[in-house]
């Protein structure tokens, strides 16, 4: 009763994805399995942290990254926060729990140069999938929007007059963005191409496949990781490394902080100084080259 009750909480008030909602479900569950097999308990409402211990110690035994755990402990602390929320317990057994250590992810951005050769040098096919593969680049870079809020992207949320995209972000929180003449105009040649499908089945969407079908998550990392390996020897070529370039190139640019931080969809602005370090590397080179102290 309490793991529904917490879950409904989640989706309604919090507004969590479906995505996000199954990873807490399934994480407790996983929590809760552990108990009934290993100390025969029916329920994990009533918690000893030692308990939580064996199941943390149990879990790094499998191998599973520091990072992975951290995650299914956050599910957990979470399900606790709720109990105290509603009065079921007074104290959670996590309140003095330390997350794992974990090594420090670095997304290295695309160069300002490996975009210009994406976005000018590389011959994309003209046809209806060529002119969308480099919009959905475009936009991508552009706007620094997530890879979710491009498959959803609906014909109404498209403002060509105004130069501007409503997005539907995490926990259904819309924003505007600004689009830039260059992407408008790739935007409109792309109407015009949709336009001229035989077929469209998800009318409402943007976004579409050839068949008029809505595109897909996969379908959109597999674009850009075939484009992009044409120009850059990076390992990882994804949206989510254009959504961190989108916010270096800003930062770099002089850019501010909080401004970048609406753009992107950030509920706070320690999400977005995560995107700052290549910013200091880059500021770090100009005052070496611009300091008269610099003797070189």
């Amino acid at each position: 009763m309490s793991l529904s009750a917490f879950i409904s909480y989640l989706k309604f008030e919090k507004n969590y994805s479906k995505h996000t909602l199954s990873a807490y479900e399934r994480d407790i569950k996983e929590f809760s399995d552990f108990c009934k097999t290993q100390f025969d308990m029916q329920s994990i409402d009533d918690m000893d942290y030692g308990i939580i211990r064996s199941w943390i110690v149990a879990l790094v035994d499998t191998k599973m990254t520091n990072r992975t755990v951290n995650r299914k402990i956050s599910s957990l602390r979470s399900y606790y926060r709720f109990l105290q929320k509603i009065g079921q317990i007074k104290v959670s057994p996590l309140i003095k729990h330390r997350a794992l250590k974990t090594k420090k992810r670095i997304e290295v951005p695309f160069s300002e140069m490996e975009m210009e050769r994406v976005l000018s040098e590389i011959p994309f096919e003209d046809d209806f999938e060529g002119i969308r593969d480099k919009l959905i680049i475009e936009l991508l870079y552009a706007t620094g929007i997530r890879r979710t809020e491009l498959v959803n992207i609906k014909l109404g949320d498209v403002d060509t007059a105004n130069n501007t995209l409503k997005v539907l972000g995490k926990r259904n929180k819309e924003r505007i963005i600004p689009l830039l003449p260059s992407t408008n105009v790739k935007l409109q040649d792309y109407l015009k191409h949709r336009g001229q499908l035989r077929e469209t089945v998800d009318f409402e969407f943007l976004f579409l496949t050839k068949e008029g079908l809505k595109i897909y998550e996969t379908l959109v990392y597999r674009t850009i990781n075939k484009y992009f390996s044409l120009v850059s020897p990076k390992v990882k070529k994804s949206p989510h490394v254009l959504r961190h370039t989108f916010a270096t190139h800003l930062l770099n640019r002089g850019a501010d902080l909080n401004s970048v931080k609406e753009l992107l969809g950030h509920s706070s602005l320690a999400s977005t100084q995560v995107y700052t370090h290549n910013s200091i590397a880059e500021l770090k080179k100009v005052h070496l080259k611009a300091h008269p102290r610099n003797k070189e």
